[in-house]
């Protein structure tokens, strides 16, 4: 079998072989690492600064000379104004700029619908502008109107397959009429400027043009409501033009909305103003006084719809406000122990005073009180269980029976308190070398001190004692070891 040579890569510079020792590449060429350099400036390059272009390489700097854009704004440093056109690189002869070698400029055409959509040349890595999927070169990248370059910020893609800047785009395509000039507050009337006819302005949208069946539409129109401007409320489907407030038409929301007892929606002030408490104390702002002397007959008659007693509207057995009996809405309700009040009958059932959950307190008949109330009611009586600082007591003796508070009756047990014998409760319990203890049996045996977690001593005699106590019978006894320091103790 004959041997076969294999022909290395030529480089474009010297048209000699290159072998793998040496070789440098660039564009897809091989070069020698001698021809690595700037066909202008002659200057050694590398993969961070080598630019390729028909074969020949250059630095950046010469290749924006050569091949960059020119004219105004393109100088070497910022705000440098370049007149250069680029005539050097037109004439037939070799020119020479600081030195450098300078080429006339060939554009070498592209096939159809692959170079550059501008000028329709072919489009390097080095000097390619990204638009509309295609490749532009830098100097065609401007603005089809004013010539204005561009970059991928100010760049807008046009209908007509070109590029143009914000303000020529917008000129062009944007919408134009009152509001729609240059800037803020501009007026422009150029309906006709691109020789376009008037822009044919849109009819109002009316929801209501296709009707729902009965009882499935919008509860306001009646119209079908569709999933793209659907606005949901106490279960029902509203058209998002037509969630509004009935009365003052405010645009709402999930937060906003209140569900009237008539069906329809308002704010929370319409709401209030129509199904809200009235009187003394239940105006519209915090600390007003309204005094409009209105008697119920003259709120009800100022109300065409609805009787504003809360129980019109009577909900189930067990249901409804537990005072009233009335279906109690969303708006205005309040939660006391599992079960709704309205607004208007969540008062002292004594003093009428209004509540919160702050002042609320359950009666075990079911209804409830303000705190002052409920202590008269269902508090502690006696000697000292007045209101602060008032002091109670008709016969001039103490009422409490029992001042030690221990139990009369009940079975002694050995699992009892180790003091009394009784049994003892979660609720009272304290725990001592695992004993349990009634909570007023917890004290120390000699000086009856109360005692708790940190101050306890068990005692060898199965007692327990505070840490005074304990020393005094149980420590060590002799000199040094009284109750101050140097104290001497024969005892």
């Amino acid at each position: 079998m004959p041997l076969q040579v294999i022909e290395s890569p030529k480089c474009p510079r010297c048209s000699k072989s290159v072998y793998a020792a040496e070789e440098r590449l660039a564009g897809g060429y091989s070069f020698h690492k001698n021809c690595f350099r700037c066909s202008m400036c002659n200057k050694s390059l590398d993969s961070t600064n080598c630019t390729e272009h028909e074969r020949e390489l250059y630095c950046k700097v010469c290749h924006g000379r050569k091949y960059g854009p020119k004219g105004y704004g393109f100088g070497t440093g910022a705000g440098t104004l370049s007149m250069d056109n680029g005539a050097q690189f037109q004439n037939g002869g070799e020119a020479v700029r600081n030195g450098a070698r300078m080429e006339p400029r060939a554009i070498a055409r592209a096939p159809e619908g692959e170079g550059c959509p501008r000028c329709g040349g072919f489009v390097y890595a080095a000097e390619q502008m990204l638009a509309r999927g295609r490749s532009w070169h830098k100097e065609c990248f401007k603005c089809g109107t004013c010539k204005k370059g561009l970059d991928s910020i100010l760049c807008c893609e046009a209908p007509d397959k070109n590029i143009y800047c914000k303000g020529c785009y917008a000129k062009q395509f944007g919408p134009k009429g009152y509001g729609y000039g240059q800037g803020g507050g501009a007026l422009q009337s150029d309906c006709y400027a691109n020789d376009e006819g008037a822009p044919q302005m849109r009819a109002a949208i009316e929801v209501d043009r296709i009707r729902a069946r009965p009882g499935e539409g919008c509860p306001r129109c009646g119209g079908a409501v569709f999933a793209a401007e659907q606005k949901l409320s106490k279960g029902r489907e509203w058209h998002k033009k037509c969630f509004n407030c009935k009365d003052c038409h405010k645009t709402l929301d999930s937060i906003n909305a209140s569900d009237g007892p008539d069906g329809d929606v308002y704010c929370r002030t319409c709401y209030g103003k129509k199904w809200g408490p009235h009187g003394y104390g239940f105006a519209c702002g915090s600390g007003f006084l309204q005094t409009d002397g209105l008697t119920e007959d003259q709120i009800s008659a100022s109300r065409p719809f609805i009787n504003p007693d809360t129980t019109s509207i009577k909900a189930p057995e067990g249901e409804g406000c537990p005072r009233c009996g009335g279906a109690v809405f969303a708006a205005e309700q309040q939660l006391s122990k599992g079960k709704m009040w309205h607004k208007k009958c969540y008062n002292c059932t004594d003093c009428h005073r209004p509540l919160d959950s702050v002042l609320a307190c359950d009666g075990p008949d079911g209804d409830i009180y303000c705190k002052a109330c409920y202590g008269k009611r269902y508090g502690p009586k006696g000697f000292g269980y007045g209101h602060a600082p008032t002091l109670v007591s008709t016969s001039g003796e103490s009422t409490i029976q029992f001042p030690d508070g221990r139990p009369l009756n009940g079975q002694r047990t050995s699992g009892g308190c180790p003091r009394c014998g009784f049994a003892v409760f979660a609720a009272e319990q304290m725990i001592s070398k695992s004993r349990i203890w009634h909570k007023r049996c917890f004290y120390c045996s000699d000086c009856r001190k109360s005692l708790d977690s940190t101050n306890l001593n068990d005692g060898p005699d199965g007692d327990i004692y505070c840490r005074s106590c304990y020393s005094r019978n149980f420590g060590p006894k002799g000199v040094g070891y009284g109750l101050g320091a140097g104290a001497l103790t024969t005892f």
